[in-house]
């Protein structure tokens, strides 16, 4: 049984680690990757086969990304202890990806995107994020203002605009997710980035723009810009 077939058991050439170091990380599957952290696997499923169940039962990497701990803590294979490891290593990659991006200046939506959703776009509930940008809309910092439901957040204006005053700024984004993955904004989006940037305005701040990230699909966008559509003032 190829499943239950231990990694010790497999030839040298397959064994993941051995793979890795010999032909460096771009040469392991998904599956793989996955096994590494895992390291052992249970009676009659190796740490490779598990990590292939991982990704067929969650929709592969990105959809095992968003999947909350506790989920995974339940799979036969894992518990809480390997659930972390791979929330870890989904957190690093995130985390890395911000750092590349850390000077870029963020001068059009889809530079944005980019920014924010490594982060964003794993989250099964909306987060409001503001990114608070200096004279060459670079990035100073992101804090999150607001987490909400499914399908919803609540922001007050002045919590947006706190983070903005505090680091003595005057530009500055915000950016939520939509997490059932379509971008379009609603009707309550709408009137919160027309409130938003009136109280921007009266402090002498300005809203660059307002981002919802969605996920890319053959039916949205994989984001919308109020400030592409012309929708900020």
């Amino acid at each position: 049984m190829k499943n239950g077939k231990l990694i010790n058991d497999l030839p040298d050439g397959e064994k993941p680690r051995e793979k890795m170091i010999r032909l460096g990380t771009g040469s392991l599957g998904d599956d793989e990757l996955i096994a590494i952290f895992l390291r052992t696997g249970v009676p009659g499923e190796n740490a490779i086969a598990i990590g292939r169940r991982l990704l067929d039962n969650h929709g592969g990497l990105p959809g095992l990304a968003r999947t909350e701990i506790q989920i995974l803590a339940k799979e036969h294979g894992l518990g809480p202890a390997k659930a972390c490891q791979l929330a870890a290593a989904f957190e690093l990659g995130n985390r890395l990806a911000r750092r590349k991006l850390d000077l870029v200046e963020l001068t059009s939506p889809e530079k944005i995107y980019h920014f924010m959703a490594p982060q964003m776009q794993s989250l099964r509930t909306e987060s409001l994020r503001v990114i608070v940008l200096d004279s060459r809309l670079r990035c100073l910092t992101v804090q999150e203002v607001s987490h909400g439901s499914s399908n919803q957040t609540v922001a007050l204006i002045r919590d947006v605009l706190r983070p903005v005053l505090l680091n003595q700024s005057n530009n500055f984004a915000v950016v939520h997710n939509h997490p059932s993955g379509d971008s379009s904004p609603s009707r309550a989006d709408d009137r919160f980035t027309k409130s938003l940037a009136e109280g921007a305005e009266l402090l002498d701040l300005t809203l660059t723009d307002h981002v919802i990230v969605g996920r890319p699909s053959s039916n949205s966008q994989p984001y919308y810009s109020y400030a592409e559509n012309g929708k900020l003032h």
